[in-house]
């Protein structure tokens, strides 16, 4: 294609674009009418319109000041710090109208910690025209209140709990509560009671949920054995709604022989535990009876399933021990575990120097056993027992021949001083004391099964592994110095430490105390 060159070129003038200025019609600035918002001006955008208006600018706070957790709508309360994340998210929710906004940014403003008062510096933006985005800042200010949570006003109001878990004990003394007690304790199994009530027979937990009383009865049945009934009480329902509120209770009763009861078998229960001789001794109660025959060292398992389907009461209980005197003991050679057979020769303590009766037996302890022991036991020889059970024993024809005379239970230990200082202690529960003040019987029945149980303690070591004992180090303390005064006598001591000997519990086995342990002075024994 050919130009032609003698021609001449004309460019056409390029035509800049003029914009839409108009005036702001607030304050007259010349603006962009084809992006401005209003006909309104950048500034006086932001003067004229407010887009955190309806959002409150003040609220209030409820919190509990036995908790300190703060209430969060409608019907929970939240444990936060002061000034965290959740306490924060918190005042956001309680805030109305600030849903229809973007928040950008939250923080809180310091304020004086006494003067019950908080404040957050909120950020929000929100599109105002088509197009137009504002971002604006502002202070809200919280007002905290006290309100006291349901939980802390059920705690301090009467019957407030929900489940209540009973634990009785058909028998005359509170040692197998005793046990009990420190077993509950080691494992922190009473954490999530709200009362512990000591009745006349038993001991009473109480609870504010019911599954915290399920747990607690499934640790119970764990460690001893038990017999379960459950029953609920309706307290109030909702005919609207159909909700209801009940009230739990779980009835726990302990089998009824304890350590060292003299037990008369069922003949046919005996035969079904391994045809045992149906006159036994009950050396321990775990997760079911264990039974011993002193004169075989034959042991069985009384399972809870078993017991409770045809239950029996002991015989004879601690209470009925009588004081013998080793006169002559000789070892047969079996041996079983700590147990080993002897026979032994003995007589009454009350009939030394009034008559030389003596009885001759077959015992357990003749590892622990000499001449000149003191040894407690029962003495059947002449006792009549109300028991059907021990009737059909002494019927039977192959099995009267085996009753005994006597039937040693345990070596004797003398003491001069009942409460003699220990050197080491127990816990003990804190529980709700009765209006009345025991009666003085009642006081010294009480000082004396806690006695009983702590002479246990200290002669069986077996009993004591399954428990947590602690040093009672403010008592040896207070016996160093008087020591160092002079109040106590050499004499005295080597006497003590002669007295005790055997029963003393190694320090290894002793666990350090804490204030925060709440040590009961009855510890001490």
């Amino acid at each position: 294609m050919e130009v032609d060159s003698n021609g001449s070129i004309q460019y056409l003038p390029v035509r800049q674009k003029t914009t839409a200025t108009i005036l702001c019609c607030n304050c007259g600035a010349p603006i962009d009418g084809t992006i401005a918002a209003g006909a309104l001006c950048h500034d006086c955008v932001k003067l004229t319109i407010d887009i955190s208006q309806g959002i409150q600018r003040e609220a209030t706070l409820l919190t509990c000041r036995d908790c300190d957790r703060w209430f969060s709508p409608p019907s929970q309360w939240l444990l936060a710090a002061p000034e965290s994340r959740e306490l924060l998210a918190l005042c956001l929710r309680k805030l109305r109208g600030l849903n229809k906004v973007r928040i950008v940014d939250a923080s809180f403003l310091w304020t004086e910690p006494h003067s019950r008062r908080i404040k957050v510096k909120i950020s929000i933006q929100q599109e105002a025209f088509e197009g137009a985005i504002i971002q604006q800042t502002f202070e809200v200010e919280y007002v905290v209140a006290f309100s006291q949570c349901p939980d802390c006003a059920k705690s301090y109001t009467a019957h407030t709990w929900r489940a209540c878990v009973q634990v009785r004990q058909k028998v005359p003394h509170k040692r197998t509560f005793l046990y009990l007690e420190q077993l509950i304790l080691k494992h922190s199994a009473h954490k999530d009671t709200i009362n512990i009530k000591e009745v006349s027979d038993g001991i009473d937990f109480f609870f504010a949920h019911r599954n915290h009383a399920e747990k607690f009865v499934e640790f119970l049945t764990s460690v001893t054995p038990v017999r379960t009934k459950k029953s609920q009480e309706l307290i109030s329902m909702d005919i609207h709604t159909s909700s209801k509120s009940y009230k739990f209770t779980f009835s726990i009763e302990l089998v009824p022989i304890c350590k060292d009861d003299l037990v008369a078998l069922p003949l046919k229960i005996a035969r079904q535990v391994g045809n045992i001789a149906p006159l036994t001794l009950c050396h321990r109660v775990g997760t079911s009876v264990n039974l011993l025959d002193p004169n075989t060292l034959q042991t069985a398992d009384l399972s809870t399933s078993v017991y409770w389907r045809a239950p029996f009461a002991p015989i004879a209980d601690v209470q009925e021990l009588v004081e013998f005197i080793v006169m002559d003991i000789e070892t047969t050679g079996v041996q079983k575990g700590r147990w080993m057979l002897a026979e032994a020769t003995v007589a009454r303590a009350s009939d030394l120097g009034v008559n030389d009766i003596t009885y001759f037996t077959r015992t357990h302890l003749g590892g622990i056993l000499h001449p000149g022991d003191s040894v407690m036991g029962y003495h059947l020889t002449g006792t009549n027992f109300n028991n059907s059970e021990y009737e059909a024993i002494a019927n039977n024809r192959k099995l009267a021949d085996t009753i005994p005379d006597v039937m040693l239970v345990k070596k004797f230990y003398p003491r001069k001083k009942k409460n003699k200082s220990r050197n080491w202690r127990v816990r003990r529960m804190a529980r709700e004391e009765s209006e009345m003040l025991p009666r003085k019987q009642d006081q010294e029945r009480m000082e004396n099964d806690f006695e009983m149980f702590l002479r246990d303690v200290e002669e069986d070591e077996e009993l004591r592994n399954t428990m947590a004992l602690y040093k009672a180090e403010q008592q040896a303390r207070q016996g160093m110095a008087r020591g160092v005064e002079g109040e106590q006598e050499p004499s005295e001591m080597d006497e003590d430490e002669v007295e005790d000997e055997g029963l003393r519990i190694p320090m290894n086995q002793l666990l350090d105390e804490f204030d925060e342990m709440n040590v009961e002075d009855d510890g001490q024994g």
